[in-house]
């Protein structure tokens, strides 16, 4: 059996410097730490992020809070079904144009609260593993690369 070949350059070189691929790295590794954190709630970070959307802008269309997030309504969707399920959220019938009102229950609120303290410790813990200095940069740096990457069409 041949040995195979060695990685190529042009291929390491793609995973040595592109964008995409060292973002959702990160990304992956910031969600683990937050997933760790909020694992006695039974709520992923994803959902803690939706739960948090929706308590902080009261009742909205799915577009509305896909929009907010950054993420196509699909996914959303599929992070709302076990909010829903396990009576966090209340998704409204739809009404005029076909938009879904979406709304925080009680339970949803308590389930919120009860997240707010962990995910406060993993910001922290997140916060002093990058260093005080380099915190304020890397969320500048986060949110002008969001913006940035958005087509010229988006809001």
């Amino acid at each position: 059996m041949l040995p195979k070949p060695a990685l190529s350059p042009l291929a390491q070189t793609l995973l040595d410097t592109c964008m995409c691929h060292k973002t959702r790295m990160a990304a992956r590794a910031i969600t683990r730490a937050y997933d760790e954190a909020l694992r006695a709630t039974g709520l992923r970070a994803t959902q803690v992020s939706v739960l948090a959307a929706v308590g902080a802008r009261g009742a909205l269309s799915i577009k509305s809070l896909a929009d907010s997030l950054e993420m196509d309504r699909t996914t959303l969707t599929r992070n709302l079904r076990p909010l829903e399920e396990q009576g966090y959220v209340v998704l409204a019938a739809e009404r005029r144009h076909r938009s879904r009102m979406l709304t925080l229950t009680a339970a949803g609120h308590a389930a919120l609260r009860e997240a707010l303290p962990l995910w406060e410790a993993a910001q922290r813990t997140i916060r002093r593993r990058l260093g005080e200095r380099r915190w304020p940069a890397v969320q500048e740096a986060l949110a002008e690369l969001t913006a940035e990457a958005q087509p010229a069409s988006h809001p």
